[in-house]
């Protein structure tokens, strides 16, 4: 039972969290590309951690989370408004780079797809060279 309404709290502070990024947060180092991609909230609702996506370079990634980080206050206010709870999380910012890390692991296997096929090619090759040669010797 427990679990079921803190994953109702969560989508609720990830909705929230969502349009106070987009729609209050005004400093100039956050990027346009920032998605709440999780929330995780402790069973006693004493803090709650919210991990972003960050499209763009590296630089551009830390100067984020930096507004972000700065932001927290004005976060938890928002969540304090629109989400109903006694008591207001802690807002703790973390980065998920868990969509980079698909995408890199997909190249990786295009690659070793690529190589493959290669491979196959090759060999198929060298058995047709092969044929054609006991062909002509015949």
């Amino acid at each position: 039972m427990v679990s079921y309404r803190n994953g109702r709290i969560n989508e609720e502070i990830k909705k929230d969290v969502s349009n106070t990024i987009q729609n209050k947060i005004k400093d100039p180092r956050l990027s346009a590309m920032v998605s709440v991609t999780k929330v995780d909230t402790t069973k006693d609702l004493s803090y709650t951690k919210i991990y972003v996506s960050i499209f763009g370079s590296e630089i551009e990634k830390k100067e984020t989370i930096q507004a972000l980080k700065s932001s927290a206050g004005l976060i938890r206010k928002e969540i304090g408004m629109h989400v109903k709870l006694r008591h207001v999380p802690q807002v703790i910012i973390e980065l998920d780079e868990t969509i980079e890390r698909a995408i890199h692991l997909e190249n990786i296997f295009h690659q070793i797809k690529a190589k493959d096929k290669d491979e196959h090619e090759k060999k198929i090759e060298e058995e047709t060279k092969i044929e054609d040669e006991i062909k002509s010797e015949d």
